[in-house]
């Protein structure tokens, strides 16, 4: 096998979360939509709401390149100071630290801040704020007024553009019917589609096979792969 090939399935599974890779559709349109308004944010934030995949993280960090913020799990707003966060900030996955105290005021306080401060803030989580279990009513009541866009879980198109995409870049050709096999039986999600590309480039090359719609499958029927 030639070097390249090599090369490139031994840096496969690094994410490109750069503009340049993320891969627009109509499920992800309305997040992508908020990402390019935002200098016209109400109150200078937003959420951006779907499903795990469904590509929240990538447009949280292309707005943070662009508008030069810092990313923060929700979970860890307790470590830090609200009045030392930065101008700009994306709270990832707020849904997650709900029914925590702590954690609630931290949200809270920085919240506060960042309408006090002039800062503008994207906040990602898989539902509405309405859905999160809040304890803290104050919390609840700043979260529900936030602008929403919601992304839906990657549809069979976009599953379909991500995969040629990546059998393309490891330069490997496939045949027209293994595309669409895979988009319906795989994980609806873009790291679903690097992951399983990887694993069907190293079952090819350990096995000395091309990639086909057979080997497809008895990759999707093993057990470690359930």
């Amino acid at each position: 096998m030639s070097a390249p090939r090599q090369l490139a399935f031994d840096l496969g599974l690094q994410e490109n979360l750069s503009r340049d890779g993320f891969f627009p559709s109509g499920a992800n349109a309305a997040g992508l939509a908020a990402i390019a308004a935002w200098q016209g944010w109400p109150q200078r934030r937003h959420l951006l709401i779907g499903p795990a995949g469904a590509g929240k993280t990538h447009l949280a960090h292309i707005w943070a390149a662009e508008a030069g913020a810092e990313i923060l799990r929700a979970t860890t707003l307790p470590h830090y100071d609200p009045t030392s966060l930065p101008t700009h900030l994306v709270v990832e996955d707020a849904d997650e630290m709900a029914g925590l105290p702590a954690h609630e005021e931290a949200l809270f306080h920085a919240l506060n801040h960042q309408l006090a401060s002039g800062g503008t803030l994207l906040i990602t989580a898989r539902t509405p704020p309405r859905d999160w279990g809040l304890a803290l009513p104050d919390l609840l009541s700043r979260a529900q007024s936030i602008a929403i866009a919601r992304l839906d879980a990657p549809d069979d198109a976009l599953l379909s553009a991500v995969l040629v995409k990546l059998f393309a870049d490891r330069q490997i050709a496939v045949p027209p019917n293994l595309i669409p096999y895979l988009a319906a039986r795989m994980d609806r999600s873009i790291a679903a589609a690097r992951h399983l590309v990887a694993a069907l480039d190293a079952r090819a090359l350990a096995l000395g096979r091309p990639v086909t719609r057979a080997l497809a499958a008895e990759l999707l029927d093993s057990p470690d792969q359930g």
